[in-house]
């Protein structure tokens, strides 16, 4: 019997993401994302889009980790926000990302710090209280697919607003799709 695309491009990944022990460093996911011979068409099994929001598509799990396909339509958007105590890493698998890091100013509001577009194959790691926002701001009808690791998985973030010094949370809720668990 054949296996799909998907589960020969992700087995490297996956049994490393399998046999960890605790949560992944910057380091290793960079390493990881970056050896990763994987395209938009290896994981067309876990290709979903939302209308109104991006949408998170469950690739598999782990007690120390979620591998996600993340779907962009143009003009949505993540909500500013950290990583509260995950591991994430990023990697472009079709379209173009844009990334907007933000710092909290001496008045407690944030400000955008960088922004920069991001192609296939290019990548982002970060961890815990570093803020960001993921986009597709991309003209209409240009589609963005993302491939993220977040350890340990990413069960709730802290929020921000550029007018407002409160910081919210945001439960993170992923689509299980038919081809989840490789």
């Amino acid at each position: 019997m054949a296996t799909s695309p998907c589960i020969d491009k992700l087995n490297s990944l996956v049994q490393y993401l399998d046999n960890l022990t605790e949560r992944a460093t910057v380091g290793e996911l960079q390493e990881q994302l970056t050896g990763l011979d994987v395209n938009i068409k290896d994981v067309s099994d876990h290709i979903r889009f939302g209308d109104k929001s991006y949408l998170r598509n469950l690739v598999r799990e782990g007690p120390w980790y979620h591998l996600l396909v993340i779907c962009w339509r143009s003009g949505q958007r993540s909500p500013i926000h950290n990583h509260a105590g995950s591991t994430c890493g990023l990697r472009i698998l079709g379209g173009v990302a844009t990334e907007t890091r933000f710092e909290t100013t001496p008045s407690e509001l944030i400000k955008a710090v960088n922004s920069i577009d991001m192609s296939v194959d290019e990548m982002a790691v970060m961890q815990d209280s570093e803020i960001h926002q993921v986009s597709n701001l991309q003209a209409e009808g240009k589609d963005l697919v993302t491939l993220h690791i977040y350890s340990p998985p990413l069960l709730r973030m802290d929020t921000y607003s550029l007018t407002d010094k409160a910081i919210g949370e945001f439960i993170p809720v992923f689509y299980e799709s038919a081809g989840s668990g490789i």
